[in-house]
């Protein structure tokens, strides 16, 4: 596969915001078949799931639609497909959610990201019913319960606008955005509610929680910690606040340590944005989204506009230049939607990512819509 090859590429499925020449502004009210914002996608090919962040809601299409903008099945987090707001407009904070990102199916689960109720929820199965409660909350001391830390110093059970998740070598990863750390629950399962995390990254205490542990950026520091992603040998995580990637070969199972791979820097020191320049197959600017699957890592590099692709997993080094772009012309550019009109092929701030096979899913969040690609 070539830089071209992938350039030209078209998306198979457009869920969401169509491509009307101009700007895609959201509907005033929700419907079944449209979005604000949304901020994670998962699928599994026959499957999907789409956070619609701006109206707190998470779609669910039981069956693989059959049409562009084809409606959603169920809706998890409002008691229907017409309504929106934080917490059911504040009345329901059980069964509400507060601008839900990550989302994906874990070991036969749906599990949400409830990044501004400060949690990750999960459910039985993929809910067949609309407005149907969950059955897990990690993070809170309990189902009614939405303080950020649960209303208290940070630990190895709380949270902070939780916005990403994976499982990655047997372990159960949060990115703990707010927290500016990586926690993680070793054991192939979710963890039972309370369990304090097993594994802390990017703090040196518990109860820390500042950008880069207080001081400049490192090799085991975050500013912005948004996905995880990775497999056996490597974990990777979005610091996206720092613009970059960074690896850990292997996964840092029992305890902290520097990073063996950056991405999108020169080196393990810098935080460069490089805002606005040509920013070629080694820049990342906010780099939202980050997914591995058939041997390739994918990352959504947010601020440029673009999804980036490296065909081998790197493991180590620095600056490692990406093999394909998707939904830009070549590696230099970086306009939102090609500075252009909206059109079926471009991107607006993408953000959360699902590979599968050769199907990719992004959340075109500035554009309302979620695309599936075939890589």
């Amino acid at each position: 596969m070539t830089v071209a090859s992938l350039a030209s590429a078209r998306p198979l499925l457009r869920l969401g915001g169509a491509a009307p020449g101009g700007l895609r502004l959201p509907d005033a009210a929700p419907t079944p078949g449209t979005m604000y914002a949304p901020r994670g996608v998962w699928t599994d090919g026959e499957r999907l799931v789409v956070a619609d962040t701006g109206n707190h809601r998470v779609l669910v299409w039981h069956r693989w639609p059959e049409a562009d903008g084809a409606p959603a099945d169920v809706v998890v987090g409002q008691p229907g497909l017409l309504s929106e707001g934080p917490n059911v407009a504040g009345t329901d904070v059980v069964r509400g959610l507060n601008l839900p990102t990550g989302v994906a199916v874990v070991d036969g689960r749906l599990v949400v990201a409830d990044a501004w109720n400060h949690r990750l929820l999960a459910w039985d199965d993929l809910p067949q019913e609309s407005f149907t409660p969950p059955t897990w909350v990690l993070g809170q001391p309990g189902p009614s319960d939405v303080e950020a830390n649960a209303g208290g110093e940070p630990s190895l059970s709380s949270l902070y606008w939780p916005f990403g998740f994976g499982v990655v070598a047997g372990c159960f990863w949060v990115a703990d955005t707010g927290n500016r750390r990586v926690l993680g629950w070793r054991g192939p399962h979710l963890p039972d509610p309370g369990r304090p995390a097993d594994v802390l990254l990017g703090q040196d205490d518990p109860a820390a929680r500042e950008d880069n542990r207080g001081g400049a950026a490192g090799g085991s520091t975050f500013r912005w910690p948004h996905a995880v992603a990775g497999d056996e040998r490597t974990l990777y995580v979005a610091d996206a606040g720092d613009h970059r990637v960074l690896g850990w070969t292997p996964p840092p199972l029992d305890a902290d340590r520097p990073a063996d791979l950056v991405l999108g820097q020169e080196d393990l020191t810098l935080t460069d944005e490089f805002k606005n320049r040509p920013q070629g197959a080694r820049r990342l600017r906010f780099p939202y989204g980050v997914v591995v699957s058939g041997g390739r890592l994918v990352v959504a590099d947010t601020s440029n506009n673009r999804v980036l692709v490296w065909r081998d997993l790197p493991r180590a080094g620095a600056g490692v230049p990406a093999d394909d772009v998707l939904a830009q012309p070549d590696m230099d550019a970086n306009g939102e939607n090609r500075w252009d009109a909206v059109t079926d092929d471009s991107l607006c701030w993408p953000y959360g990512l699902c590979a599968t096979g050769e199907l990719l899913a992004v959340a075109d969040s500035g554009n309302n819509r979620a695309m599936v690609w075939q890589l």
